[in-house]
């Protein structure tokens, strides 16, 4: 399993420079993830670093609340598009969720997608704040809207994504919707496991790739010393015997 084309490498705090951003593009590259996850005002950078490659770049709307307005988040879907972006991770309007207000709820979503036409749209439902049955009313609202992905976590809540909702969110849309696990996933192990629990994308903030080769690098110099600690205590040994004797 090539498990870095399972990969969206993200970089979404705050204080988030452009030359972090001109990182991550060259590890993005450097390790040939299916693509990077960043704000909208730093699609125009990475574009031109990975226009020339296969990696895609998906750009937040609404983020992290989604709680702006269906126009707000249209506009800065379509101006991330222009500049660069090929697909776009949106976040619901909890709120309007929680008030059980579905139609609009329905809407909002169904508005972006229609608005940015073929470009895949990600929708964030943030399952640390919803219950089992809103969880299951938000990916039917999502069918019904034409998403192409359910993501479970903008990463900006206390908990992110759990096997246990990735299991659940696949037994509900089954194939009919991607899944994307987002939140909190920082070994490669864990990826591997949300890949096995149905997701088809998993998002990380940690690049898990130089992260377990600089563990097997360790591991490789702790053995090695391992083996010269024997081989000192292995002469040791035997100058005690020949002294002895």
């Amino acid at each position: 399993m090539n498990i870095t084309r399972y990969i969206d490498y993200a970089l979404l705090d705050s204080t988030t420079t452009e030359s972090d951003i001109i990182q991550l593009c060259q590890e993005a590259i450097q390790y040939n993830f299916y693509g990077i996850c960043i704000n909208s005002c730093y699609v125009s950078l990475a574009n031109q670093f990975l226009k020339e490659t296969d990696i895609n770049i998906s750009a937040v709307v609404g983020f992290p609340l989604g709680a702006a307005s269906t126009k707000s988040k249209i506009f800065e879907a379509q101006q991330a598009i222009k500049d660069g972006a090929s697909e776009i991770d949106m976040v619901i309007n909890l709120g309007l969720l929680k008030s059980r207000n579905y139609v609009s709820v329905l809407k909002d979503i169904s508005d972006i997608k229609f608005a940015i036409e073929n470009t895949p749209l990600k929708v964030t439902i943030e399952i640390d704040e919803l219950n089992k049955n809103e969880i299951v009313k938000v990916c039917e609202i999502c069918l019904d809207a034409g998403a192409d992905y359910i993501k479970t976590s903008t990463g900006f809540t206390k908990n992110g994504a759990t096997f246990t909702a990735v299991k659940m969110i696949k037994k509900i849309v089954r194939d009919k919707v991607k899944i994307k696990a987002s939140g909190g996933i920082d070994d490669y192990e864990s990826i591997l496991k949300y890949i096995e629990a149905g997701a088809d994308r998993v998002e990380t903030a940690t690049n898990i790739m130089a992260t377990n080769k600089a563990q097997q690098i360790r591991n490789s110099k702790i053995f090695k010393q391992y083996l010269e600690n024997l081989e000192k205590s292995k002469t040791t040994s035997d100058s005690s015997i020949i002294t002895k004797v």
